[in-house]
């Protein structure tokens, strides 16, 4: 009787504990699951915490990736970043790892257009043409420097002709101003003999006489050249005369 009651009431007791052992069990794989969880998350922040520090080199992300050889920036930073110029730079530099669509290395129908017109206007002639311009430009160049060859050679020709009447050209300065200094020598000097006594050439008197004396001997001067140009009109005259003269014979 008492073993029956104590099965009957026992019973529930041990249905419960296996329960809750159970309830205990699940909830301490989930417990366990979450713990590793944890660690693994934690793990990875001080991985990456480790990595952090060993960077001394207090770059930014992008620097370090063109250091690395990678595309500096992955989103756009800029509304550079987003033109059509800087992806194609982009994709010339990285390939396939900068993530651009290769499509927009290719020109569009405008572009191409764009550069038609642009050819057209900048380059209007033809291959053939612009080699026929150059063959012309050539020529007339290659005869510009055989002028200019011919002009040297012609002038070096004449280049002691010319150093000949040059020289003469100083000498008949140099005697015309040894013959001016001399006459004026010459004339300073009749005005000391003609005062008679020793008179300072600065003198107003001195002064007044030499430049009477330069009058007469300038109207001497022309009155002699005009006697000498009659005297070869007329040897002239005499000449075409005899000419003549013969002629009539």
């Amino acid at each position: 009787m008492n073993l029956c009651i104590r099965s009957k009431y026992m019973r529930p007791n041990l249905v419960g504990s296996l329960f809750r052992y159970s309830i205990t069990a699940t909830e301490v794989v989930e417990t366990n699951e979450h713990v590793l969880i944890d660690d693994s998350d934690d793990a990875q922040a001080k991985e990456a915490e480790i990595e952090k520090k060993r960077d001394i080199s207090r770059l930014s992300s992008a620097h370090r990736n063109l250091i690395n050889g990678l595309r500096p920036y992955e989103e756009p930073k800029s509304v550079t970043h987003l033109t059509v110029k800087y992806n194609r730079k982009m994709y010339g530099k990285y390939g396939s790892a900068s993530g651009v669509n290769p499509m927009l290395c290719f020109p569009t129908k405008r572009d191409i257009a764009e550069i038609q017109e642009y050819e057209a206007v900048a380059f209007p002639f033809s291959i053939k043409e612009m080699m026929e311009q150059a063959a012309r430009m050539r020529k007339e160049e290659q005869g510009k420097i055989e002028q200019r060859d011919r002009e040297v050679a012609t002038k070096y020709a004449k280049l002691a002709q010319w150093k000949k009447d040059l020289e003469d050209k100083i000498a008949k300065k140099t005697a015309e101003a040894n013959a001016a200094k001399e006459k004026k020598e010459r004339l300073v000097e009749e005005v000391r003999r003609h005062f008679g006594f020793k008179l300072d050439p600065r003198d107003e008197r001195f002064q007044e006489m030499l430049a009477k004396r330069e009058k007469e001997q300038k109207k001497q001067e022309k009155l002699a050249k005009r006697e000498a140009k009659e005297k070869e009109m007329i040897a002239k005259l005499q000449q075409k005369n005899v000419k003549l003269g013969d002629k009539s014979t």
